[in-house]
């Protein structure tokens, strides 16, 4: 993550390796022009460059700045005034990801409002990332951009809380990133102990042999395939005179093959991302442990690895789940549901003001929003919830019902459940009526990421593979919860 300053240098006088600059659209056919600074606008009028949102020029800085080189930033729109914090976020972030290799930049935003301001400032740390961890030097990885200096009026604690949403979604995208050979159930819980060290958190390990003892079937059963065992993972903040509760639960299967319900070969790579929900669930978690909120928070993050080895559930198995209900294991590629499932039961016993559980739970969710908007579902008021805070991140939701005919489906033959239902329709909304079971009363928020999890090309501030979407929603309503947004 980049460092952030805040500098009182004008546009010529900032010494930097880029500037970054805004560019709007000139009016009615007009040469594009950066706000408030005309001579910058004189001097590229001849190269006539797109201020369509996001795209970048990078352009000698001349007499104009002391800069090392200009960076302009196209943000689609002829006035700051109609250009949203999100389009603001989306450009600077495709500014600060195209300056990989780069130390020092500053960024400016003339004319904007602090809000504005605040969010290119968000967007820029969050660009600044790079995964160049297994790559050698002879790949010639370039490490992200170094170091930001704002140049404005920008409030102290709009730097804090940039520094540690970057920092949080890192995280996020760091363990999404790691190969599964490295990043298993027990290494994952490994790495949420040393991530939660020296922040006001506790952090509670249950291996194998205690989940088969405290009946977590759903969770052994999707793990007896692997030889590297599960993992169900606790994380509380317990903040003194919170003032409210929240249970998060997260889907972290580090790798999914399908088990005996095995995927085709093609795409099956992506497979190291569907632990998303879990680092997910963990990065809000350390983001409200180091801004101080005000919320208790009580984190369960469902690992296993979901492996065809010769002790692998079967299709037709029964299992028993943490609640004593048993259910039949139609598809073991349905697998994500019964970790979580698991896991809400011990997330809804506490009786939380609030359940939020995140997965990337159904490919039905991708065909059915696209890969950049994720789904959510649950009860009226906590869905409601998630929808506000989305609106306010820019992270991009849409609500799905839970229709009342889908529940027979899932009745069992054997048991009392079944995992999948009787088609392909509606999958997953069937996903999300299954969770239900296992939440009892309490409000309850189901998010399904599975789209917008894992990027196959770069998109504003974030680049290909993990992407660290949901996250910063995530925290947003805890954010609300304490009375911060």
């Amino acid at each position: 993550m980049p460092s952030i300053t805040v500098s009182d240098a004008s546009v010529t006088s900032v010494d930097t390796d880029v500037l970054v600059l805004p560019l709007l659209r000139g009016a009615d056919g007009a040469p594009s022009v950066v706000p408030g600074e005309d001579a910058v606008t004189a001097a590229i009028a001849a190269l006539s460059p797109s201020a369509g949102r996001g795209e970048t020029h990078r352009l000698p800085a001349g007499d104009l700045t002391s800069a090392g080189s200009l960076l302009l930033v196209g943000l689609g729109a002829e006035e700051l005034a109609d250009v949203s914090d999100q389009d603001v976020r989306l450009a600077y972030g495709a500014a600060s990801r195209s300056l990989a290799g780069v130390g020092t930049a500053a960024i400016a935003l003339p004319g904007a409002t602090a809000e504005q301001l605040a969010a290119a400032v968000e967007g820029a740390a969050l660009g600044a990332y790079a995964f160049v961890a297994h790559k050698s030097e002879a790949a010639g990885a370039k490490p992200a951009l170094g170091a930001i200096s704002v140049l404005g009026d920008l409030a102290p604690a709009a730097v804090e809380r940039a520094e540690i949403l970057a920092d949080a979604v890192a995280a996020v995208r760091d363990l999404v990133n790691t190969p599964p050979n490295l990043l298993y159930p027990a290494a994952f819980a490994e790495r949420a102990q040393e991530l939660a060290a020296d922040l006001p958190l506790t952090v509670t390990v249950l291996d194998e042999e205690q989940l088969v003892a405290g009946g977590y079937g759903g969770i052994v059963g999707v793990g007896q395939g692997s030889a590297r065992p599960p993992r169900l993972v606790k994380v509380e903040y317990a903040p003194a005179g919170a003032a409210s509760s929240v249970a998060l639960v997260g889907k972290g299967i580090t790798f999914d093959t399908g088990g005996i319900s095995l995927k085709p070969p093609a795409g099956m790579e992506e497979m190291t991302s569907d632990m998303a929900g879990a680092a997910t669930v963990l990065g809000a978690t350390l983001a409200a442990a180091r801004l101080g909120l005000p919320v208790a928070v009580t984190t369960y993050l469902a690992l296993a690895e979901n492996m065809p080895g010769g002790g692998a559930q079967r299709p037709g198995d029964v299992v028993t789940m943490r609640n004593g209900r048993t259910v039949e294991v139609l598809n073991t590629d349905a697998e994500g549901r019964m970790v979580m499932a698991d896991a809400l039961v011990d997330a809804a016993a506490g009786e939380p003001d609030l359940v939020m559980d995140v997965a990337t739970l159904t490919g039905a969710a991708v065909v059915a929003l696209g890969q950049r908007t994720a789904a959510v579902m649950g009860t009226e008021s906590a869905r409601d919830e998630v929808l506000a805070a989305s609106t306010a991140t820019g992270e991009p939701f849409w609500p799905l019902p839970f229709p009342e005919e889908l529940r027979p489906a899932l009745d069992g033959l054997v048991a009392d459940l079944r995992n999948m239902g009787a088609g392909r329709w509606g999958g997953a909304l069937t996903a999300g009526v299954f969770l239900q079971e296992f939440v009892g009363d309490v409000p309850w928020a189901h998010l399904d990421i599975a789209g917008p999890a894992y990027a196959d090309s770069p998109f504003g501030y974030m680049g290909k593979g993990a992407t660290g979407m949901s996250m910063r929603t995530v925290l947003a309503v805890l954010e609300q919860r304490a009375g911060r947004a």
